[in-house]
C-alpha cells in the first residue's frame, strides 16, 4: 500500500503508532508498546515500529510524532518535556537519521488540536483552540487547518497564563512548577479539581458528578468553582483570540456537565453583547495524539 501517514504518540509510559489512509484519514493499523524510558532505547524503538509498520503495509509512510515537550526553534533541541531525559536532545534529527526519512516532531497538545481541527470536533471551523485538561494542562491553536506555533514554539500554552478575574478566596495564588504563581494549570487540571474536592494529595476526579448529584456538598462546591474558572479562562481566550470553537480533551473533558454550564457563564466575562463560541468535547479522544501527529503532513506531501 502507498499513500499513508504514520502518526506516533510518545507518552511517558507508552509509545503508540498508527497509520492513516491518505485520502480519508481512515485508520489502517495501530500498535502500542511500553516506552523504554531512556533516549537511545526510544529512538531505536520508534525506528523499529516504523519499519514494522511499513513492512505490514507494503509502503513508505510519512512520519510525525507528538511529544510532551517542544523543539526549540533556536537550537533544534527538545525543551519543556516532562520526560526529562528528552530535554536538550536532538530528537527530531536523530529520528530522521534512524528512520531514514524526515520525521516531524510536535508538541502533543498541538497534535491534539490539529487532529480535532482536521476531522474531529472542530472540523470545518477556521480557528480552533484545542485544550487538554488532564494531569497537566496544555493547548494548541489551529488556523485554516495549520498549526500556529509562534516564534518560541509555545503558542497555545494556555496552562501557564494566570487565572483571570481572580476572587479574594482564590488568593494567595498557588505556586506552579514553572516558577510562577496562579497558573491556570493549578486550577483547571484534573489533580487541581480532585484536590479541591477531596483535599491535598488526591488526583482522581472519577465520580465527582455523581457525588454532586447525590448531594455531596464538597463535590458541588468544587464543580461550581471549576466551571466558573473554566468559563473565565475560555472568556479570556475568546477576548484575545476569538476562536470559532474551543475543543476540550483530557480526563476532565469527560465531565459532561461542563458543556452545559460553562457556555452559560462565559458571557459575563466576554467583551461582546453575545457570546456564541461553542465549547465542545473532543471527537477522537485518546486517538487524537496519533492522528494529529499523522496530520503533520498534508495530503499533497503524502505519496499517492
Amino acid at each position: 500500500m502507498t499513500g499513508y501517514r504514520i502518526g506516533i504518540d510518545f507518552g511517558g509510559t507508552k509509545i503508540e503508532i498508527a497509520a492513516l489512509a491518505r485520502a480519508d484519514g481512515r485508520e489502517l493499523v495501530r500498535r502500542r508498546i511500553a516506552n523504554p524510558g531512556h533516549y537511545a532505547g526510544a529512538v531505536t524503538a520508534i525506528r523499529d515500529l516504523v519499519t514494522a509498520m511499513d513492512a505490514e503495509l507494503g509502503g513508505t509512510g510519512t512520519v510525525g510524532i507528538g511529544i510532551p515537550g517542544s523543539i526549540s526553534p533556536e537550537s533544534g533541541l527538545i525543551k519543556n518535556a516532562n520526560a526529562t531525559w528528552l530535554n536538550n536532545q536532538p530528537f527530531g534529527r536523530d529520528l530522521t537519521e534512524s528512520v531514514g526519512r524526515e520525521v516531524r516532531v510536535e508538541n502533543d497538545a498541538n497534535c491534539f488540536a490539529l487532529s480535532e481541527a482536521v476531522d474531529g470536533a472542530g472540523a470545518g471551523r477556521r480557528v480552533v483552540l484545542g485544550v487538554i485538561l488532564g494531569t497537566g494542562m496544555g493547548g494548541g491553536l489551529v488556523v485554516d487547518g495549520k498549526l500556529l506555533t509562534g516564534a518560541h514554539h509555545i503558542a497555545g500554552e494556555w496552562g501557564h497564563i494566570p487565572l483571570p478575574w481572580p476572587r479574594i478566596t482564590e488568593m494567595p495564588f498557588p505556586k506552579c512548577f514553572c516558577g510562577n504563581e496562579g497558573c491556570l494549570e493549578r486550577f483547571l487540571s484534573g489533580p487541581a479539581l480532585a484536590q479541591d474536592w477531596k483535599g491535598p494529595g488526591h488526583r482522581d476526579t472519577a465520580g465527582i458528578e455523581a457525588a454532586a448529584e447525590a448531594g455531596d456538598i464538597a463535590a458541588i462546591g468544587a464543580l461550581d468553582r471549576y466551571v466558573d474558572r473554566l468559563a473565565r479562562a475560555c472568556a479570556m481566550a475568546i477576548n484575545f483570540l476569538d476562536p470559532d470553537v474551543v475543543v476540550l480533551g483530557g480526563g476532565v473533558s469527560n465531565l459532561l456537565s461542563i458543556y452545559a454550564r460553562v457556555p452559560l457563564l462565559m458571557p459575563r466575562y466576554v467583551i461582546t453583547p453575545q457570546c456564541n463560541t461553542p465549547v465542545v468535547r473532543n471527537l477522537h479522544g485518546d486517538s487524537s495524539g496519533v492522528r494529529g501527529a499523522a496530520w503533520l503532513w498534508s495530503a499533497d506531501e503524502v505519496a499517492a
